[in-house]
């Protein structure tokens, strides 16, 4: 029969696959260098009014920033890890800010509408990213809110980058933790190959019901409101994005040691920082985070009772007006920190 030889059919693919990119990529970058945005619109769940979305060009793929809100000081949001991004972390806050800040919402690398992205989205690539929001939106600093994976650059954001850092609210944040020999071994194992990183969490996200009981295990440490809304928007993520571990989870791991571990140089914080955690997370252990706190000068850690890993989705009732009030709006008290460093 006619036709491309076997042994070439994957690479007239692969070139097929790249040009449509490119051509997608061009269409975006003028409107990306004019700085427009766009009306969102589309997802599974209804979309907090006023959202705009831009879309940077990189070399790797585009970079896609959701903005609410013309006033007030800059707050750019940083979510998680794997299956998240920037409207999973943050549906509650964006809206809660937008009144009295000019909020940004960064969907990480290969997450949201951050794809396709051709290359790694490694610690320092995401970093870079960061750097690459505020140019684009010509922000000399901002305030830096993230959580999980998003708290840990967050925090070594600051640390790089000092002068370009006002305030930091981490919540749960990753980057500040290390495990036994036999788990780390383990975890390392899973990282390095490819077949077990993609296949255990594939098993994790197989039907709506698994991703649920997940969610309630790993996640969150009781009642949600809207957790339906939850559980749907993770299996469009997982339908778009397929189920697996990070690249920066992956890479932050090694063979021996943390690759990623700020710990030794939380000492270098030098803007006001808060650091949020949930005693019942499964996560990250609530005395890991008071522990990190304590190194940064200064800061304030708050221990939020009976609440889990994702407290911006739990309990948005308490995060919200928590860092609105660091934030400076006046929203609600910082009673329930303590003052540490």
């Amino acid at each position: 029969m006619g036709g491309v030889p076997h042994s070439h059919r994957g690479d007239h693919r692969r070139d097929r696959r790249r040009q449509h990119r490119l051509r997608r990529q061009r269409q975006h970058r003028c409107r990306c260098r004019r700085g427009q945005g766009r009306e969102v619109t589309g997802g599974t769940a209804a979309e907090p009014s006023g959202l705009r979305g831009t879309y940077l060009t990189c070399p790797e793929g585009r970079l896609h920033v959701y903005s609410a809100g013309d006033r007030g000081s800059p707050v750019l949001l940083l979510s998680g890890a794997g299956i998240d991004n920037a409207l999973l972390s943050w549906r509650h806050l964006i809206p809660a800010l937008s009144p009295r800040h000019r909020v940004l919402a960064l969907d990480w690398p290969k997450q949201g509408r951050s794809r396709p992205w051709d290359g790694r989205a490694t610690h320092e690539r995401l970093l870079a990213a960061i750097t690459q929001v505020l140019d684009h939106f010509d922000l000399p600093s901002a305030a830096l809110v993230g959580l999980s994976q998003g708290g840990a650059l967050a925090l070594a954001y600051a640390i790089e980058h000092p002068s370009r850092v006002d305030r930091i609210a981490a919540l749960a944040p990753a980057g500040i933790l290390s495990f036994p020999p036999v788990v780390h071994q383990a975890l390392w194992l899973v990282a390095k190959l490819p077949l077990l990183s993609r296949t255990l969490p594939s098993t994790m996200f197989r039907s709506r019901e698994s991703v649920a009981r997940f969610a309630r295990r790993a996640l969150f440490a009781g009642p949600v409101d809207d957790f339906d809304d939850v559980v749907d928007e993770i299996m469009a993520e997982v339908r778009v994005a397929g189920a697996g571990s990070s690249d920066w989870q992956n890479a932050s791991i090694g063979p021996l040691r943390m690759r990623v571990d700020l710990r030794p140089r939380l000492g270098e914080v030098i803007c006001p920082a808060l650091l949020v955690q949930g005693d019942k997370d499964a996560g990250v252990n609530a005395a890991r985070t008071r522990a990190a706190a304590a190194l940064v000068p200064g800061s304030r850690f708050v221990l939020l009772e009976g609440v889990g890993h994702w407290s911006s989705r739990q309990v948005p009732d308490r995060v919200n007006p928590l860092i609105g009030a660091f934030l400076g709006e006046g929203q609600g008290t910082m009673d329930a920190g303590d003052p540490l460093g």
